[in-house]
């Protein structure tokens, strides 16, 4: 064989190597990513460097995800948010109403966060008792003055896990340009933007200051309201 040829062969040979490589790669990849745990929650890093007091105060919920929900149920959602620096709590006092109620009745509802570690005050761990396994929260990007970005993740023993997320404002709304590039922080934690809705903020129930989302949850939610669960509470969409 002439050396010129000998040199084609080998080249042609290593060539075709280096594509059956790379295809069992991309096999073994989208194998992996078949057998991903969903009942575990994905690998989430939150704000750095972090300044909790900046966060603090007064939010409206103008996008909102949750793997439960197939239609946006709620509307007119806003938040309230304290820490008490002694227990290391976040604590989040929301209002909200239901879409299909003709009176939009403005209801009440609060969750606590436990903050697991000064380094990371970033990364929340839900507080109390009548939500079973692990439910983190993390503050995934903010500008403190203006916008903000939460995800929720729950874990349940033999259940699949449940993710949602707010994209927060301190005004009613916000710009296109940025809920576009908070909703493109979200794929990556298995978020489908399909179904993260716009939170209508018009015509809501007028929440004068701050203590009016202090009102204890339960009291102020009547009876024909008991039976449906407030914004925070799991309920997994069918896949």
């Amino acid at each position: 064989m002439e050396p010129g040829t000998r040199r084609h062969s080998e080249f042609r040979w290593l060539t075709i190597t280096l594509l059956v490589i790379g295809l069992l790669a991309d096999d073994a990849s989208s194998v992996w990513k078949r057998r991903e745990d969903k009942t575990k929650c994905p690998k989430v890093k939150g704000i750095r460097n972090f300044d909790i007091s900046e966060f603090l105060g007064s939010w409206y919920i103008v996008q909102y995800y949750a793997s439960s929900e197939e239609a946006l149920a709620y509307r007119c959602m806003r938040a309230e948010l304290s820490v008490s620096h002694e227990n290391a709590e976040v604590t989040m006092n929301f209002t909200y109403s239901f879409t299909d109620d003709p009176i939009n009745e403005l209801l009440v509802g609060n969750i606590t966060w436990k903050i697991p570690s000064p380094d990371l005050p970033a990364h929340w761990i839900h507080a109390e008792l009548p939500y079973e396994g692990v439910y983190n929260t993390y503050v995934l990007d903010s500008d403190y003055k203006s916008w903000a970005l939460l995800m929720h993740c729950a874990e349940k023993s033999k259940s699949p896990r449940y993710l949602s997320s707010f994209i927060m404002s301190r005004e009613a709304s916000l710009g296109a340009n940025v809920i576009s590039y908070l909703r493109e922080k979200l794929p990556k934690y298995d978020i489908d933007l399909e179904y993260m809705f716009p939170m209508d903020q018009k015509q809501c129930n007028k929440t004068d200051n701050a203590e009016d989302l202090l009102v204890p949850a339960l009291p102020s939610v009547k009876r024909s309201h008991v039976a449906r669960r407030h914004p925070l509470k799991r309920k997994h969409r069918r896949q």
